[in-house]
């Protein structure tokens, strides 16, 4: 028994000598594999950062570092303005206190909101068997006549004078209040049953009607009814002035600090990721508020003071591009004032509409929007986005990809970190897989960028459109050298295509403005764009999508209409694009009149 053992141990040994030089030799195998990756990589990443600083590009994270800014020419040191609009390590406003307290009331409070249905009309019908007629009737309609609908049509104006959509929350401003809106007695004359669809025709449901407001005709007795009006929520205008005014030295502190001429925020700018960025939701909230602050004076007719809310409103885009620099320029930031310049540009809209602005304040208008050039801050987003985010995975070790790509769920349990493929492949991913990554993330934040020529002030949908579908194209796939990339790179289309649609929109604000100082020059607008030069503007703005003019003339009624040829750069005549198909149909400046 001691003689079999003592020959088996030999073999023993060797055998597990074996293993362990199989094992080695795989380990080094490994080693050798990691490092010709890592060499590999970071050799595609060297090309790719030299292709791109070639072209100008600067992928170097401390060239996006701002300088510091003397406190008292800097807006976020001027009081609270830090306190409100700079988000903490928490990703929430610094600000704790009451929402009263706030730059802002409490919208929620807002105590003049009525939700009832308004009533517009009492209706008494009389057939020609009968001689009755509502002795309250100030009216005389005969049903099923032109001259009835086309009344019908102006009865809600009559009734509810001007209205204005809230831009924050579920409002319609009225221009007068809420006990001034009287319902209009209608004696209707009928030549024969049936009444009641008839009537229904008259005042139709689907109506268009300001935000979800819908029309309902009810029976209120014998050929007796009643025309309604359900809104989401009535707000007299001079009631919402009265209720915001609380907020205005808050707003003059807003207004005093947009004086001073840099914008930098305190914190940490050597790691991307930690750097500061605005308050969004504050300073969406404050925009929003700025906007129905300036609707309400134009329909209680005090335009002066809506230029005034109307101009913090231009300013507030201040707090967002880090002045002068622009550096370091978020992407989140950048949109952000994308969609605040949007809604800048349909509150000047909504006052045309209104016919509320007067000359003085459509010229100091169209010098503000002759400032608003987003395209510039479109591209540094970019640029500043691929810098820090290829110096993150550059820095980071791979065991933190992880948790760099997971910020929403840190507690993961073992097994759930085990089913995730992020968190296998950012444990085990070798260092030149992340150049890789890095390469990709660069390349195609370029092409983002290529997508918008900064001299010509134009934006190119056919080469975003290719960039979207050799994206979607890339990502179908699994790579271990797109993974990152998959995750970092943004919607960019929908980007691109935000940014083409905004500053259309200010674009066109700009001529709308011109075209109005004319018509209430002349009575008329004019037959071609070309004569509002110089007198109502130095130059005009050209298309964004094609650098040509604007599509332009004027309407038989009185109106006119002027458009972009749109994504799909193809002029379709004045037929509006839809909001679920933006690349389909022309981008259409709304004229309507109240």
């Amino acid at each position: 028994m001691n003689e079999r053992t003592t020959n088996l141990e030999p073999s023993g040994r060797h055998f597990f000598r074996c293993v362990l030089f199989i094992l080695a030799c795989l380990a080094t195998l490994l080693a050798l594999g990691y490092t010709v990756a890592k060499a590999h990589g970071k050799r595609v990443w060297e090309n790719c950062r030299q292709e791109l600083e070639a072209k100008g590009a600067s992928l170097d994270w401390a060239a996006y570092i701002p300088p510091p800014v003397p406190d008292e020419q800097n807006i976020f040191k001027a009081p609270k303005m830090a306190e409100w609009f700079v988000r903490n390590s928490s990703g929430i406003s610094q600000f704790q206190g009451p929402a009263s307290t706030g730059p802002l009331p409490p919208i929620s409070g807002l105590p003049y909101g009525n939700t009832n249905a308004i009533l517009i009309a009492e209706l008494k019908v009389s057939l020609p068997a009968s001689a009755e007629a509502s002795a309250k009737s100030n009216t005389v309609w005969q049903l099923d006549s032109s001259e009835a609908r086309a009344d019908a049509d102006k009865l809600l104006r009559d009734v509810l004078g001007q209205t204005a959509p809230g831009m924050q929350g579920p409002f319609i401003f009225l221009s007068r209040s809420l006990d001034q809106t009287k319902a209009t007695h209608i004696s209707l004359r009928a030549d024969a049953p049936p009444i009641a669809e008839s009537i229904r025709e008259l005042f139709p449901s689907d109506k268009t009607l300001p935000r979800t407001s819908r029309l309902r005709t009810e029976s209120s007795g014998s050929n007796s009814f009643r025309v309604l009006l359900s809104p989401p929520v009535w707000i007299a205008a001079g009631d919402y002035v009265a209720w915001t005014d609380q907020s205005v030295p808050n707003l003059d502190l807003i207004r005093s600090a947009l004086k001073r001429p840099y914008a930098r925020m305190d914190g940490d700018y050597q790691h991307p990721f930690a750097m500061p960025i605005p308050h969004f939701i504050t300073v969406r909230n404050v925009a929003q508020a700025l906007a129905q602050r300036t609707e309400c004076y134009l329909l209680i007719g005090q335009p002066e003071d809506a230029l005034r809310e109307l101009t913090l409103l231009h300013d507030l885009g201040r707090l967002l591009k880090a002045e002068p620099t622009g550096k370091p320029m978020s992407l989140v930031s950048a949109m952000i004032h994308v969609a605040i310049s949007g809604l800048y540009a349909a509150t000047i809209a909504e006052g045309l509409r209104l016919q509320g602005w007067r000359d003085a304040q459509l010229a100091a208008i169209q010098q503000q929007l002759k400032e608003t050039n987003l395209l510039p801050s479109f591209i540094q987003a970019f640029e500043t986005e691929r810098a820090g985010f290829c110096r993150t995975l550059e820095s980071f070790g791979t065991g933190e990809l992880f948790s760099l790509f997971s910020p929403g769920r840190m507690n993961y349990s073992v097994w759930d970190k085990i089913k995730n493929p992020r968190y296998l492949i950012s444990e085990s991913m070798p260092r030149g897989w992340v150049y890789q990554n890095m390469a990709t993330i660069a390349l195609m934040d370029q092409k983002v960028i290529e997508s918008v020529d900064l001299s010509n002030r134009c934006v190119l949908p056919s080469r975003a459109d290719a960039f979207a579908r050799e994206v979607e194209n890339s990502f179908k796939h699994f790579s271990p050298y797109r993974v990152l990339a998959s995750i970092a790179i943004p919607n960019s289309i929908k980007a691109t295509q935000a940014l083409a649609r905004n500053q259309t929109l200010v674009n066109q604000a700009f001529i709308a403005c011109a075209l109005e100082r004319f018509h209430q020059a002349h009575g008329k607008y004019p037959e071609n764009l070309d004569a509002l030069v110089p007198q109502y503007a130095d130059t005009l703005p050209r298309d964004l999508i094609n650098g040509q003019s604007f599509k332009y003339r004027p309407a038989a009624g009185g109106g006119f209409a002027l458009y972009s040829v749109g994504w799909n750069e193809r002029d379709d005549g004045g037929v509006a694009a839809t909001n679920p198909n933006p690349s389909d149909g022309d981008w259409v400046w709304t004229t309507a009149k109240p």
